[in-house]
């Protein structure tokens, strides 16, 4: 049982609400998303985080309009499920006695870029507004010179939910060459996109990041360290954008957190038989 790619042993899997999480620090999870993007495993690779929101979306016990059921083919894409988010680090220390830390987007794909850089990897973007196009390619050929930044894709949402259109752009994505494809659709869009298309754009790492766009382009500012840390970075989002994220953490963020407390378990699988 490893991380694809690696010979480093997956401690273990927590299971939150039917969701799998897999318990892995930054180095393994950054050196299986490498060798995804460089193409040494059979499937693509997945990489989702979560948090709240994710289990809202994906939990067996959430009252989405959209079934969890509606997200569980684990034959075209493997899934690399990271901790995201306060609640799920602390639930993870409480059922192991170990601290694992929090792996959200935002902090990983600035060293997942810088190892694109090293191996002269190839990125594309797909999501976000079209205001952030010109500033990511931008910040990318400032900072990641030697990243081959092959495209940016802002589909309208009604694209991204039809199956021709979905498959048009993913042959796009495909032509472009992509090794890594930034997924910033939103969820659970972003992950349902993968799971359904992701192996049909040709990438090796397909990153279901959100937000991770808006923050390389600098059009969204990320909350101090000290705040990530200390888990109040929802709290610092929220203050800075209140219509868009109100329900998400008051409405919808409870009834996730007592999910995350109740129906929680550790699990001893290998990544590849794991989806959310």
């Amino acid at each position: 049982m490893t991380v694809p790619g690696t010979d480093a042993e997956l401690p273990r899997t927590m299971e939150i609400d039917g969701i799998p999480v897999h318990l892995v620090d930054a180095g393994s999870a950054l050196a299986a998303i490498s060798a995804a993007s460089r193409h040494e495993t059979e499937k693509p690779l997945g990489v989702v985080s979560v948090n709240l929101d994710h289990i809202h979306h994906f939990g067996t016990t959430h009252t989405d309009a959209h079934p969890a059921s509606a997200f569980v083919d684990r034959h075209r894409v493997d899934w690399l499920d990271l901790i995201d988010g306060a609640p799920i680090a602390a639930q993870a220390r409480r059922l192991t006695g170990r601290v694992y830390p929090k792996l959200s987007g935002s902090d990983l794909i600035g060293p997942i870029l810088d190892d694109a850089s090293r191996s002269g990897r190839s990125v594309g973007v797909l999501g976000g507004l079209g205001s952030v196009i010109d500033p990511l390619a931008h910040r990318m050929a400032e900072e990641w010179p030697r990243v081959r930044f092959v495209g940016h894709w802002t589909p309208e949402r009604d694209d991204v939910s039809d199956s021709l259109r979905s498959r048009a752009l993913a042959s796009e994505i495909r032509a472009s060459g992509a090794d890594i494809l930034l997924v910033c659709l939103g969820k659970p869009r972003q992950e349902r996109w993968i799971n359904e298309y992701g192996l049909l754009t040709g990438a090796g790492a397909l990153l279901a990041f959100g937000a991770a766009v808006d923050f390389l382009a600098g059009t969204v500012s990320r909350a101090p360290v000290w705040v990530s840390q200390s888990g109040g970075e929802w709290a610092w989002r929220l203050m800075r954008e209140p219509r868009r994220l109100a329900r998400r953490y008051l409405v919808d963020g409870p009834p996730a957190y007592l999910a995350v407390r109740r129906a929680s378990r550790l699990l001893q699988s290998d990544m590849r038989q794991v989806s959310s």
